[in-house]
């Protein structure tokens, strides 16, 4: 397997990216191929200080330019052809790697992943989710998580068929229970969109569909994979995050439950309905993040979940 790395994507690259590369090297018994995409002579450096230089696992690509955070995304993947994250888009286009990493720009990296790479046929818009840490020690799947904020009832009826494949394959759970996310239980409760969404899930052979869910019951046992519209979906993603921070100045962050909030264990999301895997890392990761955002690279790449999304949408 090879997989591009945006080493200059994210607030302690590309530091924490070599660290991780260094752990994921020391504990991986058949590593991958590392294009590591960045300022070359500043790698080089690094890469020894960090007893890397010369590994056969770890190829340097030279790319000067850096897409940073205050860059509009779509002007500057058009006019920073040799940045980092554009020169990632184009060795997964050709075909050079099997899967492409950053924690740089997340609209560059959303906007790279749906111009620079095919879409899945019949998706109508692909999405990201967000891990959801479970009561009961299950892991389970939000989406979506802020890429579509404003959905139809078709877009909704998708995401339940992708994560589903996500969790089928990446969280293995086997014929994983999927909800909306609604404000009641009842059939008939919710928005003109919920409500529209429930008669197609509810129709949908390709789910394993339960009905709707309420907010109190996002982190229990009652869906593996919720579906809701970004714009709903962000808001849960960004007070769960909230819920961490307040764990940590709280320094209950020792806490079983509340650690498995910590973004590091989950390196970061796909995007899912894509014809390639495109990991995107939250901008702070450090050097466990990287390593994990790797491990997700490769089990997308050992299960064939883009060609098995491909499949589910013949």
């Amino acid at each position: 397997m090879t997989i591009a790395l945006d080493m200059m994507g994210g607030d302690f690259a590309p530091l924490e990216a070599i660290k991780g590369i260094r752990y994921y090297l020391s504990v991986t018994e058949n590593p991958s191929t590392l294009l590591c995409l960045g300022d070359e002579s500043l790698l080089i450096d690094l890469f020894s200080g960090e007893n890397l230089a010369g590994n056969p696992h770890i190829k340097i690509i030279h790319a000067p330019e850096i897409i940073g955070y205050n860059d509009h995304p779509a002007k500057a993947l058009k006019e920073k052809q040799n940045s980092s994250i554009t020169i990632g888009f184009h060795l997964l286009a050709k075909n050079q790697a099997d899967a492409f990493i950053s924690a740089g720009n997340t609209g560059a990296m959303l906007i790279g992943a749906m111009l620079m790479l095919k879409p899945v046929e019949g998706v109508l818009r692909p999405t990201i989710g967000t891990i959801i840490p479970k009561l009961n020690g299950s892991t389970g799947l939000l989406l979506d998580a802020g890429l579509n904020t404003d959905c139809k009832p078709e877009h909704l009826n998708q995401f339940a068929i992708l994560g589903s494949l996500y969790a089928q394959y990446m969280l293995h759970i086997k014929n994983p229970n999927v909800a909306l996310l609604n404000v009641g239980e009842e059939e008939e409760k919710g928005n003109l969109l919920s409500k529209a969404a429930h008669v197609l899930l509810k129709e949908n052979s390709q789910i394993n569909f339960s009905g709707n869910i309420e907010g109190r019951d996002i982190f229990n046992d009652k869906a593996d994979v919720i579906v809701c519209d970004g714009f709903t979906g962000n808001v849960v993603l960004k007070m769960a995050e909230s819920f961490y921070d307040i764990a940590r100045e709280r320094h209950f962050e020792n806490d079983e439950y509340m650690s498995r909030f910590q973004y590091e264990n989950y390196g970061g999301i796909p995007v899912l309905g894509i014809s390639k895997p495109v990991i995107i890392g939250h901008g702070i990761s450090n050097s466990k993040a990287f390593y994990n955002m790797i491990v997700v690279a490769e089990q997308m790449i050992e299960t064939g979940l883009c060609e098995k999304i491909t499949d589910a949408f013949r």
